[in-house]
């Protein structure tokens, strides 16, 4: 006969498993890998659900955010994680993102952070570029956030009369322009520059103001504004 345990949270000491810990100390008490302990239920023969967490959180260098953009097949190649417990996963990061979209609704933009926070939901991850623009309010509130263009980024597939026309229809008198560099470089190409020269000068005479133009990448942005660029364009 194997020797081999088959373990189980069950075998942790009350205060010790993750669901009792949260209902006696809080959701706070408990670590990233204890809840998405809860999620896994169970875990393999070899681990605990709460080692296996540590296991699936160590390979994305215990970076939630980067677990929260892996896929189902990426899950499916941990030892443990099934069917179920990859849907599982993927549905509690899926119901995080939409949240994410909730908050985001009407908030006011008070520095570039805060345009990164609420486009980078949209834009990290993704393989390709991306063109958005932010309709803002007097105050500085966001009125809608609106994908102006997908692909390759040129002066082509941004169109400055759409722009015009989306901030005239919500009655938007502030735009930030931003898109993504799949690349990882946050350097503005010559491309990035000459269409917001092109779009800044297109909605000044209609009188809306361009705030700012960021280049997101996965770890980082870049805002023309904070680096003193729009002033000389």
């Amino acid at each position: 006969m194997s020797n081999q345990y088959s373990y189980s949270i069950k075998d942790l000491a009350l205060q010790d498993r993750p669901r009792e810990k949260y209902i006696l100390k809080g959701s706070h008490a408990l670590t990233d890998a204890e809840l998405i302990a809860i999620l896994l239920r169970s875990g393999s023969r070899n681990e605990t659900a709460i080692e296996l967490a540590q296991h699936i959180l160590k390979h994305f260098n215990n970076d939630l955010s980067k677990l929260s953009l892996c896929n189902y097949k990426q899950l499916k190649q941990f030892r443990g994680i099934g069917d179920t417990k990859a849907i599982t996963l993927l549905a509690a990061f899926e119901i995080g993102k939409r949240r994410q979209h909730i908050n985001n609704n009407l908030t006011k933009i008070h520095n570039s952070s805060d345009v990164d926070s609420a486009m980078r939901i949209e834009l990290e991850g993704l393989k390709h570029e991306e063109f958005w623009i932010l309709l803002l309010d007097h105050q500085n509130h966001i009125i809608e956030k609106h994908r102006s263009s997908k692909g390759g980024l040129t002066s082509t597939t941004v169109d400055l009369r759409l722009i015009i026309r989306e901030a005239m229809i919500h009655s938007a008198t502030q735009i930030i322009l931003v898109h993504n560099h799949p690349s990882g470089s946050l350097t503005p190409s010559k491309q990035d520059l000459d269409i917001t020269l092109k779009i800044n000068n297109g909605l000044k005479i209609v009188d809306i103001k361009l705030l700012d133009h960021l280049i997101i990448t996965n770890d980082n942005y870049f805002s023309m504004a904070d680096h003193g660029i729009l002033s000389t364009i």
